[in-house]
């Protein structure tokens, strides 16, 4: 019980951090240079310049509305934390800017917004929430078709960007864009770099040795496959695993000190779920 609440708190203090994080690139760097978004985002700030309906309303709504789809398609306890998120996003929303940032190099405010949007989302899904809007969709994309986070979300969020020429005109709809592009990449980024898989693969002639100290080491499920070699038709049982780079690091020392002449492959994975484990980039 005191670990599923520490999970919880932490996981809670994190979209917190993230939606502080998403509010001051929209109010201190999107909104104030007439830059859009994407998604829920974009349609807040569209609702903002041309009706003046404050964000932090349009948010609440909208997202209020996809949260129902989320319930359909995604796990409960994601979709929880995503209400989380959304609240503390439309509060911080309706506070008063943070930095005050004013600068007639819009390309910065772009920059700069896209940044903050990718890093603030990163905490958050580390956090196991989403900020809902194109996110949910995204998530459904990852889940359902493989396609990373990141880039399904900047699939939907160009549907609504592109068409906001009409009302921020020509030159902040690009902005807009690259706006997107960047929080896109920041976000495929530290998702691959902080939130990675590997799959290793081991051969070796002390499989038993190997797996007990793995199982040992890591406390988490090991896989043993049958396999037969082709050039002496022996058959040996091969070693599978999921784990983190950090484990990566004491794997490889670990099996090399039982067998030297063990074969090791590492490869990167992009989708893990099982029990007690599961990370969608």
């Amino acid at each position: 019980m005191f670990l599923i609440n520490k999970t919880i708190i932490r996981n809670g203090l994190q979209i917190i951090l993230g939606a502080f994080i998403y509010a001051i690139a929209i109010n201190d760097f999107l909104i104030p240079h007439q830059i859009g978004e994407g998604g829920v985002t974009g349609l807040t700030t569209i609702g903002y310049y041309a009706l003046s309906i404050p964000p932090a309303v349009t948010n609440f709504v909208l997202n209020g509305i996809l949260m129902l789809v989320g319930f359909r398609f995604l796990s409960k306890k994601t979709v929880w934390y995503s209400l989380w998120a959304i609240v503390w996003i439309s509060i911080f929303l309706k506070l008063p800017r943070f930095l005050n940032y004013q600068t007639t190099q819009t390309i910065i405010p772009a920059i700069a917004g896209g940044v903050l949007m990718g890093i603030s989302m990163w905490i958050i899904f580390r956090g196991e929430g989403t900020i809902a809007g194109s996110t949910i969709l995204a998530k459904i994309m990852n889940r359902y078709f493989g396609m990373k986070n990141g880039s399904a979300m900047l699939m939907f969020d160009l549907c609504v960007a592109i068409p906001s020429v009409f009302i921020i005109g020509f030159q902040n709809m690009i902005l807009t864009v690259i706006e997107l592009y960047v929080s896109a990449v920041v976000l495929n980024s530290l998702l691959s770099r902080f939130g990675a898989r590997k799959a290793v693969t081991i051969i070796s002639n002390q499989t038993d040795e190997i797996t007990s100290e793995l199982s040992e080491m890591l406390h988490q499920g090991i896989t043993l496959i049958s396999a037969k070699g082709y050039y002496h038709q022996e058959k040996r049982p091969i070693i599978y695993l999921i784990c983190t780079d950090k484990q990566v690091a004491q794997i490889v020392p670990l099996v090399s000190s039982v067998d030297p002449d063990a074969f090791v492959v590492v490869d990167n994975v992009h989708s893990v779920k099982g029990e007690a484990l599961e990370k969608i980039l």
